[in-house]
């Protein structure tokens, strides 16, 4: 036990580490502020053109969804950081990391904000038509502020992934926690940078999961069964689609799982 804890607990390795890696924040943080707002407007975006009446669009938006679900987010960071740079389209690591994040993580908040718009009771636009609102006007101020409240407790889920999904930003070379821990790690000739970055990880993404948590059961809190049925609840069905999303967002996306 004494020799486990000196090779993956060292005292003095563990103080330097800390301080180390708690430099590079800066840089996860700059990462995961633009991902999350690229990959949740991208995502919306898709998950609009799903729903959308025109087959081409549809198609091409569910085929697009298929495709970057299916592919591991540590290939993607890797054919666009060193695939393009082939192509003669040369990209930073930061913004090859960027864009790796946006374009996996707008598949899969599409199809939690698709679920979230689906599970919004047709009546809504039915009645915001029947006050002469156009389709765009009626799915802007009627439809999307109800599916995002409830979108919500997946999408924090989804960030909770893409924290830890940053590690995988070292193979370009991302000078992020894993990465920075990695080469203090061949310094040092000892494991115990990765156990720091192991436990920042864990201090950033455990409150999220309590909050997320949270919001989960108050989302699914049941009606009280004196209360009447409004025109904002929605159906176990639908309730169901968004649970479904949500569990399809949480799969490995990086190829190790």
């Amino acid at each position: 036990m004494g020799n486990l804890i000196e090779y993956y607990f060292n005292p003095e390795i563990f103080r330097e580490s800390l301080w180390l890696l708690i430099k590079t924040l800066p840089i996860v943080f700059e990462v995961l502020v633009m991902g999350l707002v690229l990959s949740y407007a991208w995502g919306l975006l898709l998950a609009l053109m799903r729903l959308s009446r025109v087959g081409v669009v549809n198609k091409v938006a569910g085929a697009y969804i298929d495709f970057f679900r299916g592919l591991p987010l540590l290939l993607l960071f890797i054919f666009i950081y060193y695939g393009l740079a082939i192509a003669g389209i040369k990209l930073s690591a930061i913004a090859s990391g960027v864009l790796g994040l946006t374009l996996c993580y707008g598949a899969y908040s599409a199809e939690i904000f698709r679920a979230g718009i689906q599970a919004i009771p047709k009546g809504q636009m039915e009645a915001a038509r029947s006050l002469g609102m156009t389709g765009s006007q009626a799915m802007l101020n009627v439809i999307l502020p109800q599916a995002i409240k409830l979108v919500i407790p997946p999408l924090t889920n989804e960030f909770i992934a893409m924290i830890k999904d940053t590690s995988l930003m070292s193979v370009i070379a991302v000078p992020e926690l894993l990465f920075t821990a990695k080469e203090k790690m061949g310094v040092t000739a000892n494991p115990t940078p990765l156990t720091v970055a192991a436990i920042i990880y864990v201090v950033f993404t455990i409150p999220l999961i309590r909050v997320a948590a949270r919001l989960e059961t108050r989302r699914r809190k049941p009606r009280p069964p004196d209360r009447p049925a409004t025109a904002g609840d929605i159906s176990p069905e639908a309730e169901a689609q968004l649970h479904s999303a949500d569990i399809a967002g949480q799969m490995p996306k990086g190829g190790y799982g």
